[in-house]
């Protein structure tokens, strides 16, 4: 089967790459670029991985989020929190709906070049505050890129019910570089070590129990989780 991924350069798009590139034909690895602080420093490293793997790779401008959008992920909004990536504080970083407008985008990218399937990364870490990377969305989404192509597209999210750790090891077995992705939301030189994406990096790795090749500002000990409600 052909295949496009989405992928933005972090340790969850970058492992479905390497995944999707050791199960199926890759014609396409797309990213977006929908002014989030940290793209300077994400995107180039997406474009490394798909160039490594003799995958093409096209980045997808979005202006008009950075316009229309309120996000403290975006350059036009306010400060990154620090914190655990499920507390609630981290809700400031939703960009509403971007799931569904990159897959829109992509779907119709990857009917243009004859492939039959999309991979994207969504995880059981982000259900907490991303709407759209929880599996009631991703079926439904899934049904309407089945039903509006006419290759009948299939969305494939292979890490939907996995946390970041078994990511990280899922990545280590496929040979992923680590030390080639980013995840700090903030953007700054290095990894920050303390917003809510660089705790769940510092995480995953414990968990996989893998050593981990991130350089980062701040390593004191880690947030505690919150709980589920």
């Amino acid at each position: 089967m052909k295949v496009v991924v989405l992928c933005s350069g972090g340790m969850d798009s970058v492992t479905a790459l390497h995944w999707a590139r050791a199960r199926y034909e890759v014609v396409m690895a797309a990213s977006f670029d929908y002014g989030a602080k940290h793209h300077a420093r994400e995107l180039p490293l997406a474009a490394a991985h798909a160039a490594a793997l003799g995958v093409r790779h096209e980045v997808v401008r979005l202006d008009f989020v950075g316009r229309l959008f309120a996000s403290a992920l975006l350059t036009t909004g306010g400060a990154i929190p620090d914190g655990h990536y499920e507390a609630a504080s981290m809700r400031q970083t939703v960009v509403p709906f971007r799931n569904a407008i990159m897959l829109a985008i992509a779907t119709g990218m990857a009917e243009s070049a004859g492939a039959q399937g999309l991979v994207i990364a969504a995880h059981g870490g982000d259900h907490a505050i991303y709407p759209d990377c929880r599996e009631e969305f991703m079926q439904a989404m899934g049904e309407a890129m089945r039903l509006g192509t006419d290759a009948g597209l299939v969305l494939l999210r292979p890490f939907i019910a996995m946390n970041k750790g078994q990511i990280a090891a899922e990545g280590a077995r496929l040979g992923v570089d680590f030390a080639l992705t980013w995840s700090c939301y903030k953007g700054g030189p290095v990894h920050c070590g303390t917003c809510g994406t660089c705790v769940e990096r510092r995480e995953a790795f414990l968990q996989a129990g893998l050593p981990d090749p991130t350089v980062y500002t701040d390593t004191g000990p880690l947030p505690p989780k919150p709980p589920r409600r």
